[in-house]
């Protein structure tokens, strides 16, 4: 079974969030349930394209947040796994029977706010600009010129900075 980027949107937001070992059981039980094969590894490279398109975004897992607030001495009280988001790029789409995950998984609906993710994700964006002028790759730069103009407002931080760096980056050559 074949998904898009935003068909992993759809399953994320589906549940607010999910880690990525969520995701791939996510993944696996639809495949599963269309007469397919269950490997929770079957989608391992569709997630990371997906990151690497900002239609998915890695961000600190809040319940990890809110156990360090609590007790941030207790190990056990964190994850350690990142969540896992629809990202700015994404047009969430949930693939055929998506809409039964939420009976199937052992997963609460997350709620996370972009306003307390934005400044990390826009962190994200930067260092991937700047790795992309680096390493001189064209193709990189370009697409993260134009992914700039939706990670900004989802982030609610200002790249322009950023995006003046990209876009100085495609003129040199």
């Amino acid at each position: 079974m074949d998904l898009t980027e935003d068909e992993l949107a759809g399953v994320v937001d589906l549940f607010g969030g999910l880690t990525r070992a969520e995701l791939s059981e996510a993944l696996a039980e639809l495949v599963y349930r269309q007469g397919g094969e269950y490997d929770l590894s079957a989608h391992a490279d569709t997630i990371d394209a997906a990151i690497r398109s900002y239609h998915l975004v890695a961000v600190a897992n809040p319940a990890d947040r809110e156990a360090t607030e609590r007790d941030w001495a207790d190990e056990k009280a964190h994850s350690g796994k990142p969540l896992l988001l629809a990202g700015p790029l994404a047009f969430p789409t949930l693939p055929s029977d998506a809409r039964d995950l939420p009976h199937i998984l052992d997963v609460s609906k997350r709620t996370v706010d972009t306003d307390d993710v934005g400044h990390e994700v826009a962190e994200m964006f930067r260092e991937d600009a700047r790795s992309a002028i680096d390493a001189d790759d064209q193709s990189r730069i370009d697409t993260l010129l134009d992914a700039s103009y939706e990670v900004e407002p989802w982030t609610g931080v200002d790249l322009a900075p950023v995006r003046q760096d990209l876009a100085a980056a495609t003129q040199t050559n």
